[in-house]
Formats: structure tokens, C-alpha cells, sequence
């Protein structure tokens, strides 16, 4: 498995990921995330100009290989927050997650960021109890930064409070 920056090309194949990645949800009994949409190509596109969107691919990836995964991530409040890793379920299981996540905090060192953050569903056994075991800690919402704020807010916006969601925080 590869780890590479996303290519414009690659847009929609992203989008389809997260599609598939999603259908899981349905089957735990929340199927408006199932049937969510991704973030549109010109949203995607703007990871990609400010350099925080990777693939993974299988073998060495001369040119051919589509991603199987994808990690797209904001700069927020100083530090660096995944806004979406999906995993194509066909390649679920297989650590491909946790790489992209390593991979982010390899860029957020670099970059000088104490931390990395992101919001996930508690009860969904593959968010935040993977995420826990990925180096993520629960934040009280009394500690949540002015951007997290504002995340969580746009969140609830979109319907998301309807199941309980917290911020995760991993200290670099």
C-alpha cells in the first residue's frame, strides 16, 4: 500500500469511496449517513490546492492504480483536523485507515502542529472506539476550541446531533 497526494482526476473515484465506505451505516440502523452525499468535486478540489488530501493505492502505483482509501483534512485552531477517511470496504480491516491517519501526523510534526483533531460518532463501533485506539482522547465540550466550535456547529446543522458525536483530540 502506497500513500500519495490526491490527483484531480481522482475527484469523482473519492466520491465513490465514501459512497461505499457509507452503505455500512445502514446497516446499523442510521441510514440518512448511508444515503449522505459526499462533499462535491469543488469542495474535494480545495484539498487538493491547499495540500491536505492523500490517497492510498495498492502496489507501486505506476499511474494505473485507483485509491482505495482517501484522507482529506483542515488546518483548524493550529493544529491539523480529518475531516473525512473513508476505506473501500472491499479493503476495510487491513490498516489502510490508520496508515492515512500516521501519515497526517507525520505532515502535522513537519508542519509544527501539537495536535490532530476530528468529530465522529460514539456509538459507531468503527469511529470513535477505533479512533480511541488510534491515539484519539474524547474532549470535554467545555475544552472545545473556537473552531470546534464552529464544526460542530455545522454539524448539527446538518442533522448530524441526531446521534451523539463527540471531538477527538491526538496530541502529537
Amino acid at each position: 500500500m502506497r500513500i500519495r497526494a490526491a490527483r484531480r482526476d481522482e475527484l469523482t473515484a473519492l466520491q465513490d469511496i465514501e459512497r461505499a465506505a457509507g452503505l455500512c451505516f445502514r446497516d446499523i440502523g442510521m441510514p440518512e449517513i448511508a444515503d449522505d452525499e459526499p462533499l462535491p468535486v469543488e469542495e474535494l478540489a480545495r484539498y487538493l490546492t491547499t495540500g491536505l488530501a492523500w490517497v492510498a493505492v495498492d502496489g507501486d502505483d505506476a499511474g494505473a492504480a485507483p485509491p482505495v482509501a482517501y484522507l482529506i483534512a483542515d488546518r483548524v485552531d493550529g493544529g491539523l483536523h480529518v475531516e473525512q477517511v473513508s476505506v473501500r470496504p472491499d479493503h476495510a480491516r487491513r490498516g489502510i485507515g490508520r496508515a492515512l491517519l500516521e501519515h497526517l501526523a507525520e505532515r502535522a510534526v513537519q508542519e509544527g502542529a501539537p495536535a490532530l483533531t476530528l468529530t465522529t460518532f460514539t456509538e459507531v463501533p468503527w469511529n470513535a472506539p477505533y479512533y480511541e485506539r488510534c491515539g484519539f482522547r474524547a474532549l470535554e465540550d467545555s475544552s472545545l476550541t473556537p473552531g470546534l466550535r464552529e464544526i460542530r456547529a455545522r454539524e448539527a446543522e446538518h442533522g448530524l446531533d441526531r446521534w451523539p458525536r463527540v471531538c477527538m483530540r491526538r496530541t502529537l
